[in-house]
């Protein structure tokens, strides 16, 4: 018998799936099962629009919340004014806190743009959701995965008006702590997320199909799978409708990236979450041994698309790095403000670019980390305010 997983600090994810004749074992009885069997665990058709719930919702389950601790009233004034958030980091990827505002310019289709404000923003309120996908794919990786989000709540959650949500999510996302500064709950939350295996599920990659006969196949066939675009854009949507203009918004999403049942594409995912001012923070885990990888590139353009990064751990120290590194670029970035030069009320996608004048950042070739784009206002938009 070869040896099991194993979590000491630097050692990869990864694991042995048992002994040959035991394998040997489980394909001689999917072979026998051939006519019902699946390929990938998890895996279902994609979902088409004659689907019976063809936009995703969030599911709460029937729990009883602690009050949110109550905090003095943000005023907001809504203005015409685009803001831009963005981090620099050099090539060692530390983060670069002494750019001013003559050092850049900023560009909206192309159209350079007056710079009304410029600051550094240290201590703007947060609102996070942490995404946790709890597929067949992330057995051996969860319990690391929990572990370090707790460290990463307990580091970034200080300012009173901060508030965190914990969203778990397979074929549908689960609400397992709404919004939040209770950090206690938080924690709750965060160790009873548990993995979700399909029906049939019995070994790495294999699954035997048990839902025919079900009285309600439709649940049964989306139970252990992986709708990642349907979360993302299901929390976007729902989670963050309630937070105030002026916080920062967050999501810290942990896969392997594989999506195998979302209704949505990951185009609209990413749609969702520019209109709602949403950075995604992507961390790339899962099993690469037994299952389909991790899938960087469509990660990659979800997080830098809408202003965040992606991280892809090989090892626990990696892990626990990368959600040190997002901490400490929530709390590192700059704030730019422009009047668009465009007044044209017409819902169109605004793409914004950011350069740097200043020869000396330029030699230093540092990265800018800012959301791409934006999606103009409407006239229905201005009479509803």
């Amino acid at each position: 018998m070869m040896p099991s997983k194993s979590y000491g600090t630097g050692m990869p994810f990864t694991r042995f799936t048992g002994s040959f004749v035991a394998t040997l074992w489980i394909l001689a009885f999917c072979f026998a099962l051939a006519p019902a069997a699946l390929g990938q665990a998890g895996r279902v058709p994609q979902q088409n629009e004659s689907s019976p719930q063809a936009t995703p919702s969030l599911k709460r389950p029937d729990r009883k919340e602690e009050p949110r601790e109550q905090t003095d009233d943000v005023v907001t004034i809504e203005t015409d004014l685009t803001n831009v958030l963005f981090t620099a980091v050099d090539k060692n990827k530390r983060f670069v806190t002494t750019i001013n505002k003559e050092d850049i310019r900023i560009l909206e289709d192309g159209v350079p743009q007056e710079i009304f404000t410029f600051q550094r923003e240290t201590d703007r309120p947060l609102s996070l959701a942490i995404l946790i996908d709890v597929s067949a794919s992330q057995q051996l990786t969860l319990d690391a995965e929990k572990e370090a989000a707790k460290q990463f709540v307990n580091a970034v959650i200080h300012n009173p008006k901060d508030d965190v949500a914990v969203v778990s999510f397979s074929g549908e996302a689960i609400v397992e702590q709404e919004l939040t500064n209770n950090l206690p709950n938080v924690q709750k939350a965060l160790e009873r997320i548990e993995i979700v295996l399909p029906p049939g599920y019995v070994g790495p990659g294999i699954v035997i199909n048990s839902t025919s006969g079900s009285t309600n196949e439709t649940v049964d066939r989306r139970l252990g799978t992986t709708a990642i675009w349907d979360a993302v854009w299901v929390v976007s949507e729902e989670l963050f409708a309630g937070v105030q203009s002026g916080k920062r918004r967050g999501i810290i999403l942990i896969t392997d990236g594989v999506d195998t049942s979302s209704r949505m594409k990951n185009e609209e995912a990413l749609k969702r979450a520019i209109g709602a001012d949403v950075a995604i923070y992507a961390i790339g885990i899962g099993d690469e041994e037994n299952f389909d990888g991790i899938e960087k590139s469509t990660l990659r353009k979800l997080a830098e698309r809408s202003g965040g990064r992606t991280y892809f751990p090989k090892n626990i120290a990696d892990l626990r790095a990368a959600f040190s590194q997002i901490e400490q670029e929530i709390r590192s970035q700059y704030l730019v403000a422009y009047s668009p030069s465009n007044k044209s009320r017409d819902g169109s996608l605004r793409k914004v670019e950011i350069e740097l004048l200043n020869p000396e950042l330029r030699k230093q070739k540092l990265q800018l980390n800012y959301r791409r784009g934006y999606f103009a206002k409407t006239a229905a938009t201005k009479a509803a305010r």
